[in-house]
């Protein structure tokens, strides 16, 4: 097992928790336990809040180039250390090891990004009402971020909210998921070794509530930029409201995924596999909802149950296509949605049952599952499931798909796939979605906006618009 530095990093410098505990981690693979970490409290988020605003000043006025540098340094250290930081993911949330290199990979590019971003963050100058006046707007670092982020994707998470935040001057104080604190930590070590000054980037593991209510209370912080459910960004962003903090939240989804009568089947079955598969189908962008004109729903669930019986299940750390899920309750919760489709009426062709006996004994594993005949009364239509679940709806037209796809409070991504150009544009343009992948299920580009809109959050992570949640406008009256 690869050597694993289990401490918080505020100011700098590599700590204890003042509480003096530790809390323990286990493999979802294997329910083995890998580490221990401090359970920091109040005391460490507000040293470490302390220590990022101690730092601002400093940090925001170095010049664009300087920190363009730094960024840069860290993305080839990321790289660098691919592998060793692919093992640690594998090891803490149980993805194969496979792709999380992948994902490593993908969460550097935002450092190379944000690194070239850094150096145009643009001002512009407004023509004014006077010969004698100059109107100019700035974009200025807004202060100390808290950023908080989940644990289906412990790395990627925090690269794409502190690389642009560190791009834009800010300096950051990072709470990491409670499941998966050692890929942060790891993170952190390398921006050390990139010569990130002490107190620009800190690390906070332990408890969320004393964490994230320091956060909350402290004025110093001036962002918070959330990852996570919706009940939990809803109450950040009402607890905001007192100081009027600037917040971005990047919440729940419960994405439809639309195959057309037209659309090249063979492609929908392979983005539906890679999509509803990646992470064991923990992720917020993954199809929830598979709707599947009537016409071909019989050829498009034989295509797509003969992809899904090729899926391996494992550990990990062998070269499997899907991992365990992340706990217990994220097992239950993926189990009771099938019963109850099934008591409701949906039928199984695929999977339906926890794995059990030999080396999934001890792991959090379940059988990648197909369901037909899925109605809107059932739970799996109306929640997100979060796991390795495809529920397959039937339709006849596309005022019917395009309503059932909106009946929904959230809206972060969705897909279709059809080769009617007229199709794509109507549908495209109805769904109440920030994100819409059409012929293509991927969406976690780092040079696009990635984002949501009603109750899947606001703001948006990557591209030219990821700096935009970390700076401030000001504006200049210049007069001579």
């Amino acid at each position: 097992m690869t050597e694993m530095r289990t401490q918080l990093f505020i100011n700098g410098t590599w700590t204890e928790a003042r509480s003096s505990l530790r809390s323990a981690l286990f493999n979802p693979a294997t329910g083995e336990q890998i580490a221990t970490v401090p359970v920091g409290g109040t005391e460490d988020a507000r040293a470490a809040v302390e220590a990022a605003y101690a730092a601002f000043p400093g940090w925001s006025r170095t010049a664009a180039e300087e920190r363009s540098v730094i960024l840069r340094r860290i993305y080839d250290l990321i790289v660098a250390n691919a592998d060793r930081l692919a093992e640690i993911m594998t090891l803490e949330q149980g993805k194969p090891v496979k792709e999380a290199k992948g994902e490593v990979l993908w969460g550097a590019d935002f450092f190379l990004w944000y690194s070239e971003e850094a150096k145009r963050i643009n001002g512009e100058i407004i023509p004014s009402s006077r010969p004698t006046q100059r109107i100019l707007v700035q974009r200025q670092p807004i202060g100390v971020v808290a950023a908080i982020t989940p644990w289906n994707f412990p790395s990627s998470m925090i690269t794409r909210k502190v690389a642009p935040a560190l791009a834009a001057g800010c300096t950051v104080v990072v709470k990491p998921a409670p499941e998966t604190p050692l890929s942060a930590i790891a993170l952190f070590e390398i921006f050390e070794q990139a010569g990130l000054p002490a107190g620009v980037a800190n690390i906070v593991v332990g408890d969320a509530q004393q964490i994230g209510r320091e956060f909350l209370d402290n004025d110093k912080v001036r962002k918070i930029s959330f990852t996570g459910s919706t009940p939990v960004g809803k109450f950040l962003l009402e607890q905001s409201a007192k100081q009027v903090k600037k917040v971005s939240l990047e919440l729940g989804g419960h994405a439809p995924f639309i195959v057309f009568p037209d659309a090249d089947l063979e492609a929908a079955a392979e983005g539906l596999l890679y999509n509803k598969f990646q992470n064991n189908g923990q992720t917020c962008i993954c199809a929830n909802r598979i709707f599947v004109h009537e016409t071909i729903e019989a050829e498009f669930t034989e295509l797509f149950a003969k992809k899904l019986r090729e899926v391996t299940v494992g550990n990990g750390m062998r070269d499997v296509n899907v991992g365990p899920l992340i706990h217990e309750r994220a097992l239950a919760k993926v189990d009771g949605h099938v019963r109850d489709a099934m008591a409701k009426g949906a039928k199984l062709v695929e999977g339906g049952v926890r794995l059990t006996g030999g080396e999934y004994e001890s792991g959090h594993y379940y059988a990648p599952t197909l369901l037909t005949g899925v109605t809107p009364d059932m739970d799996v239509f109306r929640e997100e499931t979060f796991g390795p679940v495809a529920p397959f709806i039937t339709f006849r037209t596309e005022d019917e798909v395009v309503a059932m796809a909106n009946d929904t409070p959230f809206g972060l991504a969705s897909y279709l796939y059809t080769r009617d150009l007229a199709t794509t544009m109507r549908v495209a343009d109805r769904l109440e979605y920030g994100m819409v992948g059409i012929n293509e299920s991927a969406l976690g580009y780092v040079q696009a906006p990635f984002g949501g809109i009603k109750q899947s959050g606001m703001g948006r992570e990557g591209g030219q618009r990821g700096v935009d949640d970390f700076v401030e406008i000001k504006y200049l009256n210049l007069n001579f």
